[in-house]
């Protein structure tokens, strides 16, 4: 399949690896596209051909999408709506790796009568973590509670906020500043991201988790009036989440998002030396008796024909390619709008490269 991959930052970069490596039996010919040629520099080796297109000038985009069966959206996460708009146009199909709530539902808006298809959220959360807890929901008669967490923390925390940058600063502030979605009593609520902290132990290491934006992708509508209860919180080490809330609110900062990012960029240092954390936790009713089932899944940063990748790029990169795989293979809808939960587990960790989650 024609495959059009816009943005060749650290996740396009692992996911234009994964098609290309198997790339030699036909199953998709992967053109990426990035306005900065530099950046390109870092896949000089993929075999697939590269373009130097700015995303955000809509003909250019959209000459570039028109000769391809598929687009991949590596792009942070405000060019959404304008890639999808522009694949509704060429009739493309769009898959991205969105968590914005507001782009996501515009995104589903456009699908409505589309010819094409349209996944958004095919990433770790939102993405696999609502594939997990949906299928571990459907094994209850009566479900009562999901608890949803996964954290992309560094092994090695040294600084004051205990974190170091492993994905996109965008996407991070995205997702601490903006109104989280959940289910209490089976309701659908907005809750405050960063707020209803708590605290749990994994393999002998401590943790928080708290609210934070987007990682529920779409199981409020999916699960709606067939449980009590439904949240999503990110992981962190204990102390992070004060301190990112004095930046927030003390300082105010969440209403110069620019000036966080800059100074989050400038002083928080990166690294690929990372982990993933994801923990599902559903209780309920089978055969009559209260049951309580937990899924748990760790993966780490790993070496790579002499490179070193992150956890976060494998475990992000896998899920949109696993899909993009299942897809193909028409295990998915044609068209209109993909959620995540319509993927089965078992197929997924079944799949070449959703096998990183097995």
């Amino acid at each position: 399949m024609r495959t059009v991959l816009l943005g060749c930052g650290h996740i396009g970069q692992t996911i234009a690896r994964l098609l290309a490596e198997c790339g030699e039996g036909g199953d998709y010919n992967v053109t990426i596209a990035d306005r900065d040629a530099q950046a390109l520099q870092a896949v000089a080796g993929v075999h697939a051909e590269k373009a130097v297109v700015d995303s955000s000038d809509a003909r250019a985009l959209e000459a570039l999408l028109h000769p391809a069966d598929i687009v991949i959206n590596a792009l942070p996460y405000h060019m959404a709506v304008k890639v999808a708009r522009a694949a509704r146009n060429t009739g493309t199909h769009y898959f991205d790796l969105t968590e914005d709530v507001r782009a996501t539902k515009a995104i589903a808006a456009l699908a409505a009568d589309a010819p094409v298809a349209f996944m958004p959220q095919c990433g770790l959360a939102p993405g696999f973590i609502g594939i997990a807890a949906h299928h571990l929901a459907a094994t209850f008669d009566e479900v009562h509670d999901v608890k949803m967490r996964v954290g992309a923390l560094p092994q090695y925390p040294t600084n004051e906020l205990k974190y170091n940058l492993t994905w996109s600063v965008d996407g991070l502030v995205n997702e601490y500043c903006h109104p989280c979605e959940a289910l209490r009593d089976g309701v659908k609520v907005a809750v405050d991201p960063l707020a209803d902290i708590e605290h749990f132990s994994l393999d002998g290491v401590e943790y928080e988790a708290f609210n934070t934006s987007g990682g529920l992708g779409t199981l409020c509508e999916t699960l709606a009036g067939r449980i009590r209860n439904l949240d999503y919180k990110s992981v962190r080490y204990p102390g992070h989440q004060q301190r990112m809330k004095f930046l927030l609110s003390d300082l105010g900062l969440r209403h110069d998002p620019a000036l966080l990012k800059n100074i989050l960029r400038k002083s928080v240092p990166a690294t690929l030396q990372d982990v993933v954390l994801v923990f599902v936790t559903v209780s309920g009713l089978r055969a009559g008796k209260l049951m309580q089932e937990v899924f748990t899944r760790k993966i780490v940063a790993q070496e790579r024909a002499s490179r070193r990748e992150s956890a976060i790029q494998t475990s992000t990169a896998a899920g949109v390619c696993a899909a993009l795989d299942l897809f193909r293979a028409g295990r998915l809808p044609a068209r209109g709008f993909i959620r995540q939960e319509q993927i089965g587990l078992p197929e997924l960790l079944g799949n070449r490269f959703g096998a990183v989650y097995a």
